[in-house]
């Protein structure tokens, strides 16, 4: 008894220790926000959120271009041929700004249009969103996170919301037992459910990845932890989860880090997969089992923060771009952006690497037998691919680019050389398909220690793949960075750290 008493003194101790480390940490963040000239960020989305509720209008605006942002939402409408984009970030060297934004792309017109609603949910980024054609067509964001101007705060969101696309209004879902604040998690809708896996949760003393499985029914409106044996994926964020036609879901890859030592941490880069499918015997429906497998066809090199989507009962899901980031000894980052297209077979699950055919019409001058007499002739070309080229490298990053892709003419001609065009390496990107066309939308890649904001616009046809289409060119990309160019090696390292958050969601 005397013993099971000094235990429990004990481990009333240690908690009155965290609670008074805690309050002296509080204390001190607050002093180095007025430093700063920075509200506490709980206050700043709280009154953000009063404000939105005061809104009684909606208000609909013909804009230009949507600005430039990563770690954003870009969904197809459940019914319209437009696409929806919502929320994302921006860092332009001395702030970052969050967005609450919700702009609907009209396809059939190109025009972008800015719609702000009642109630809207504060500012988020690395959150998740998906749409259903159900009750007129509802939109339903989970979590995220809010980065204050100048980073030195993160709030991560448990928040459940729904858009209603034909009252044009928010509402906010408050069910109990939901999933823990967090970001970079994945969420699909599969059976009138909402399946959420992963994320994590960092507050910039300490962090936590999940491999949490839960589910919310769109129907009774309640969340359930799902019941899932076997062995699961180890905890991590910004995976490819999705949702496969017999009613299982794939889990590929991801990021996480670990701490190694006192203020030492070290990333990793998941090529692993994971089916998760539902137990036969379970009527409830809330018994799923975890099982480990491969994923055959084209290699595909270990990346993180590749975006991906999939159409409406297809079998096959596209992915662009992604990061990899290997470490020296001296722990210099070394990131290699990728812009391949690449397309996994979820039924067969296996990889392939798609290759842009361009213009088969390629118009050749060949020599006649009469010499001066010439004639044109077409012929179909193969693609060759040219190696990755290094853009960029100032002893702490370096940026190394994909590879373009080229189609080259026969020697022995005369030769007409045509380049077939491939967006720029990027991470966290935005991809949408729609009646059989892919649209991707900004992201971000480095050069240097800029990160490089983009809000460029493309579009392919996913049966010809013969070329990507430009909607929206973006010229003054480089310009976005407001940062010193003279900042030393020590803050660029600074800043890698800093951005690996955003990178992996």
């Amino acid at each position: 008894m005397g013993k099971k008493a000094k235990d429990k003194k004990k481990g009333k101790g240690a908690e009155k220790t965290a609670l008074k480390t805690e309050k002296k940490l509080t204390n001190k963040m607050k002093k180095e926000l007025k430093l700063l000239g920075e509200d506490d960020i709980e206050a700043v989305i709280a009154e953000i959120e009063k404000e939105e509720k005061k809104r009684q209008q909606v208000i609909e605006k013909a804009i230009d271009v949507p600005s430039r942002r990563l770690n954003f939402s870009f969904i197809p409408h459940p019914d319209k041929d437009q696409i929806i984009l919502y929320g994302g970030e921006f860092f332009d060297g001395q702030k970052t700004f969050v967005y609450n934004d919700m702009v609907f792309y009209n396809i059939s017109n190109n025009t972008w249009t800015l719609l702000k609603a009642p109630g809207a949910p504060p500012p988020r980024c690395g959150h998740q969103m998906v749409a259903t054609s159900a009750s007129g067509g509802q939109l339903w964001v989970f979590g995220g996170e809010f980065t204050s101007l100048s980073q030195s705060q993160f709030y991560h969101y448990n928040d459940l919301w729904v858009f209603h696309l034909a009252t044009k209004k928010w509402e906010k879902i408050t069910a109990p037992n939901g999933p823990s604040a967090r970001s970079g998690h994945r969420m699909v809708l599969l059976k009138k459910k909402l399946f959420i896996f992963g994320g994590f949760h960092d507050n910039l003393r300490q962090y936590k990845y999940f491999n949490d499985v839960y589910c919310f029914n769109l129907e009774n409106y309640e969340w359930n932890k799902m019941e899932v044996s076997g062995n699961p994926p180890s905890p991590r964020s910004g995976c490819l989860m999705i949702p496969l036609n017999d009613g299982r879901l794939l889990i590929y890859g991801g990021y996480s880090k670990e701490s190694i030592k006192k203020d030492v941490d070290k990333g990793h880069v998941h090529t692993d997969s994971f089916l998760l499918q539902p137990d036969k015997n379970d009527a409830t429906g809330l018994k799923w089992k975890w099982i480990q497998t491969k994923l055959g066809g084209a290699h595909i090199s270990p990346r993180c923060s590749m975006p991906s989507t999939i159409a409406t009962s297809s079998s096959i899901a596209y992915c662009f771009g992604g990061v990899f980031d290997l470490e020296d000894e001296e722990d210099n980052l070394t990131g290699q952006f990728f812009n391949d297209f690449c397309s996994l077979d979820t039924e067969k699950l296996q990889w392939k690497i798609l290759q842009i055919t361009g213009n088969r019409n390629t118009k050749l001058k060949v020599d006649s037998d009469a010499g001066d007499k010439k004639d044109e002739m077409e012929v179909d070309e193969p693609i060759e691919t040219i190696e990755p080229t290094e853009i960029s490298n100032d002893g702490i990053f370096k940026v190394t680019v994909g590879p373009a892709l080229q189609t080259p003419t026969e020697s022995k001609h005369k030769e007409e050389k045509v380049t077939i065009f491939q967006p720029c390496p990027r991470i966290n990107s935005g991809l949408a398909i729609k009646r059989g066309v892919l649209y991707l939308y900004g992201g971000m890649f480095e050069q240097g220690d800029k990160q490089i904001t983009l809000n460029d616009f493309y579009s392919i046809d996913l049966k010809k793949l013969n070329e990507w289409r430009i909607i929206i060119e973006d010229k003054n990309s480089e310009l976005s960075w407001v940062g010193s160019d003279s900042e030393s090696e020590t803050s660029g390292s600074e800043e890698s750290s800093d951005s690996e958050e955003e990178e992996t969601e």
